[in-house]
């Protein structure tokens, strides 16, 4: 049976708290795994007002609706409220080991890292990273075996430094996408990443799979995807079995998209899909010839700016 990998992305403090939650009642409730990757430090999301003068940035907040997904709260920590520190719900991220869940890293500070990583230096980007491991390891007494990174925005010496950490796998990239969410090259999967001479260790797991909010208010093949027909569309793209990765947000699929999400997970069962975690994705593929791929980036449809893809 082909695997239905879940990677939940935590982004912000209301995300832990309220979103991941209720993720982890639903996924019980369809006996679905998956992995929940936390951001550690504190809650930054006003500063990515910022990318207010990317290119097509204000399309995508006028399509997904960013206000009422996020709370005006929270679109004002670092700005006109105090950045509350994530890494103080520790009780809501240990119920998600507790429930059985596999938990990682997203990051230390969400928007600092997206907005940052790919032009910075070494030291810098060892410094954030160290920083999200030493919090993970003190909130879950154990390190961390896992890596997703925030907005797919990594450098070489972050990815370098997931084999410093000797994390065996981890999903920092995309796969390259049609207009219509199809993949551009159906063979895209697990690789090892070439960085310049070297080949890293980590095996990477690639999101392969477009998102909600890349997909919701988009006109495709000249039908408008809204709320009511996204199931469907998303289901469309998984329709011919093969392993997928698909990234989902606390803060959207844990509240508000809560119902669509449902309507995926029975879906994809359905269609036959095994939900599975990162880890569990890992242990199939670890032991076959992975391809070595080049770090590369590239934009995605739905997207505002270059993400790491294969």
């Amino acid at each position: 049976m082909p695997l239905l990998t879940l990677k939940i992305d935590v982004d912000t403090w209301r995300g832990t708290r309220e979103g991941v939650p209720n993720l982890v009642r639903l996924l019980q409730r369809h006996q679905a795994n998956a992995s929940f990757l936390f951001s550690l430090g504190k809650d930054h999301t006003g500063w990515a007002l910022r990318r207010a003068f990317r290119p097509g940035f204000f399309q995508k907040v006028s399509r997904t609706s960013v206000l009422e997904h996020y709370g005006l709260k929270t679109l004002m920590y670092g700005v006109l409220l105090p950045a509350p520190d994530i890494g103080g719900c520790a009780e809501q991220m240990r119920a998600v080991q507790s429930a059985g869940f596999e938990c990682g890293i997203h990051t230390w500070d969400h928007v600092l890292w997206q907005d940052n990583v790919r032009h910075r230096d070494p030291a810098w980007t060892q410094r954030q990273m160290r920083r999200a491991f030493e919090r993970f390891s003190g909130i879950f007494g154990v390190a961390p075996l896992t890596h997703g990174a925030a907005g797919w925005q990594m450098n070489e010496a972050a990815f370098a430094q997931l084999d410093a950490f000797g994390m065996r796998y981890a999903s920092d990239g995309r796969a390259r996408l049609t207009e219509t969410g199809e993949l551009a090259d159906p063979a895209v999967g697990p690789c090892r990443l070439r960085v310049g001479s070297a080949v890293l260790s980590c095996v990477q797991l690639p999101t392969t799979l477009p998102t909600l909010d890349e997909l919701l208010g988009r006109t495709i093949g000249g039908e408008m995807i809204g709320l009511a027909n996204i199931a469907e569309k998303v289901l469309t793209l998984t329709a011919k079995p093969r392993d997928h990765v698909f990234t989902l947000h606390a803060e959207l699929e844990g509240q508000k998209l809560a119902p669509i999400f449902e309507q995926l997970l029975s879906g994809w069962k359905a269609q036959g899909y095994t939900f599975a975690s990162m880890a569990q994705y890992y242990q199939s593929v670890k032991d076959t010839p992975l391809p070595e791929v080049p770090l590369t980036w590239g934009e995605l449809p739905g997207r505002s700016g270059e993400v790491v893809v294969q």
